[in-house]
């Protein structure tokens, strides 16, 4: 037994123990040390960087850590094996994934505007934003010699008379607290219920003299990034919002690697821990401690995610959902509750989770396509969500198409060297002089961030800058020099963003042309995507009347830079609409709105799917869209003028 020990830049250590021949990147997974590692440790990525500080270890030797590099004592974790005591520092970079959970700030209208937005949209629709949880106020008798009811029963009988219904149902929790609460206030007592038609659910029980406000949760749980909003759920006010690194990704950037981590033994449990226990309850402690809500005081839940996040968060087996025919265990339930997954709120809370139209098109583009409000309107309308999948809808109020393409983890930071997800230290805007070949950026973080790597935003920026300056070709290969460019010992080139001593990290930020090629690929999905699920209607680029645009992949998405790089049609740039994340909106409303609720069922259910796979044409399109902006360059007149 060999004890390992894990430092941090910021001086802090964890230490733990491993036996011969143990992997290292296994090792930090179950001390909970956050190391990026996107291709789930098979030695791809280059991520999981390490500096060997004391002691040794059996490192497999890759083309990701120069000689020099290894000579510096730099390793991949993944490739290193335990073979004595040893110490080895963790730096910013390899855990930038997981940054710090962040809770908004509410005071800046920008923060919620968005969900203003879409319930006045939503309430011009007609959808009324009313919800089956209500507070209402019961006096009682109180009991006597000669009138020696039951609690339960006497309060059963006041909520009955109340509220004209028959049927009254009291759980457990509240039974449990209910003889003291009613004695302490007199037989005076406000309730939290849940009415339908039928019946009526007691969640809560309060002395009459309490203020009681009824807390909701909507989630947004992403591949990469969970975010999530407290809500009032009489009024819609947004009372809390936070964003956390999802706790899963250190098993991979994709669903896939996930889905194969969760199928080996008690892999199922470790991948819903992950999210539930190190994601989502933590930022529900950090919300509620933020406004001192108590957190039991969460009576119902909406999550919009992938399907196979679906699955993982309920700890439902997800692995038929990689295997030919690729079914899923369910599109929509209804039978969940916080209790059965350990979602640290009431203990009767229901989750509504969103409706998942495909085994790769799910809830989070079904709430999407609700806030998009394309549904709603005459006009052919294009909702595309860029995120490790990009899925794509086309429709308008008569009928929509939906789809969904590998892009790959590129636009959140995967698959590029140093690319990261839009949280402090990531570059999310960038210019490139075309005469100097200088750059000059914006950093996400307070003023004074220093640089530490791209998001998706700030890669298609760089890409598009290179590419427009003459720094690159359309293969995406350098053809100028200068000091921010230069060559490795392979011949592979690249451009400095930000030297070493500028950066926020031991090493350059830089983009290289596998990075660029890696991106290449992954907006050429979205393209091909587009063309295809297009013509697959008999319509064209020019048929499109607006394109909303959704995913968290930085404070917005240059319109005219992604059409240079060819990721999106060139069409006017006013056609084009950032929403921010559609997800998290679209469960904010189906929590805040019953109606709003069904009506996402009901879009879900009318949507047709179309599997790319099937479709002949779709390798021609992607290995066309595979150049900047594409080998059919007429295309993009627009990029062609400049």
């Amino acid at each position: 037994m060999f004890k390992v020990t894990f430092a941090f830049e910021d001086g802090s250590v964890t230490e733990t123990y491993a036996n011969t021949g143990d992997n290292l990147l296994e090792i930090a997974r179950e001390a909970n040390v956050a190391i990026d590692a996107p291709c789930s440790g098979n030695g791809a990525c280059g991520k999981c960087r390490v500096q060997l500080k004391n002691g040794e270890l059996e490192t497999k030797k890759t083309l990701h850590i120069s000689d020099e590099e290894f000579e510096e004592g730099w390793r991949l974790a993944c490739m290193s094996k335990i073979i004595a005591d040893v110490e080895v520092l963790v730096p910013d970079i390899a855990s930038a994934y997981k940054s710090r959970m962040k809770v908004a700030d509410l005071s800046s209208r920008e923060e919620i505007a968005i969900f203003e937005n879409a319930k006045r949209e939503i309430e011009l629709a007609g959808i009324e934003l009313k919800n089956s949880l209500d507070v209402v106020e019961v006096r009682m008798e109180e009991p006597t010699l000669d009138d020696t009811m039951p609690d339960i029963e006497r309060l059963s009988r006041a909520l009955r008379k109340f509220m004209n219904l028959k049927r009254v149902r009291i759980p457990y929790t509240v039974l449990r607290k209910l003889p003291d609460v009613l004695r302490n206030s007199k037989f005076s007592v406000k309730c939290v219920l849940r009415t339908t038609p039928d019946d009526m659910f007691v969640y809560d029980i309060f002395d009459s003299r309490e203020d009681v406000v009824i807390g909701g949760l909507a989630v947004d749980i992403g591949t990469t990034t969970v975010s999530a909003v407290l809500i009032n759920m009489e009024t819609g006010e947004i009372l809390a919002k936070s964003s956390a690194g999802n706790g899963q990704i250190r098993y991979g950037a994709d669903v896939i690697n996930r889905i194969i981590e969760a199928a080996k033994p008690g892999g199922q449990k470790k991948l819903q821990d992950a999210v539930i226990k190190e994601t989502i309850n933590p930022m529900i402690h950090e919300m509620c401690k933020s406004i001192g809500f108590p957190k039991d005081r969460i009576y119902r839940m909406c999550v919009a995610s992938n399907t196979t996040m679906n699955h993982l968060f309920a700890g439902i087996n997800a692995d038929y959902l990689r295997m030919e025919p690729y079914i899923p265990a369910f599109f929509k339930t209804n039978s969940l509750f916080s209790s059965d997954v350990g979602i640290d709120i009431n203990q009767d809370a229901h989750i509504i989770i969103a409706p998942n139209i495909g085994s790769y098109v799910g809830g989070d583009i079904t709430a999407g396509t609700l806030v998009s409000m394309i549904w709603n309107r005459p006009e052919f309308s294009l909702f595309i969500d860029l995120g490790t999948n990009g899925e794509l809808v086309f429709g308008n109020s008569d009928f929509m198409m939906s789809c969904a393409c590998s892009a790959g983890p590129a636009f959140e930071g995967g698959d590029i060297s140093c690319g990261m997800r839009a949280t402090d230290g990531a570059i999310e805007a960038c210019t490139i002089d075309k005469d100097t070949m200088e750059p000059t950026y914006t950093v996400v973080g307070d003023p004074g961030t220093k640089p530490v790597g791209l998001c998706g935003s700030g890669i298609i920026d760089v890409i598009s800058e290179l590419f427009m300056a003459g720094i690159i070709n359309p293969k995406g290969k350098f053809v100028r020099e200068g000091k921010r460019v230069r060559h490795d010992q392979y011949g592979m080139g690249s451009y400095i963003i930000a030297f070493e001593e500028e950066a926020g990290t031991t090493k350059d930020v830089e983009i290289t042309e596998v990075d660029i090629d890696n991106f290449i690929r992954a907006k050429g999905a979205i393209f091909s995507a587009i063309r295809t699920m297009l013509s697959s209607l008999d319509f064209d680029v020019s048929m499109i009347d607006d394109v909303y645009v959704a995913g968290g992949i930085g404070s917005g998405i240059n319109m005219r830079n992604a059409v240079n790089i060819g990721m999106f049609p060139d069409i006017p740039l006013e056609k084009f609409h950032y929403i921010g994340n559609s997800s998290l909106t679209g469960a904010y409303l189906m929590l805040l709105s019953t109606p709003a609720e069904q009506k996402t069922y009901k879009l879900a259910s009318n949507m047709t799917y179309l599997e790319l796979s099937a479709v002949p044409t779709y390798m021609d399109e992607f290995v066309g869209a595979c150049f900047i902006p594409h080998t059919d360059a007429s295309m993009f007149p627009s990029v062609q003028q400049k």
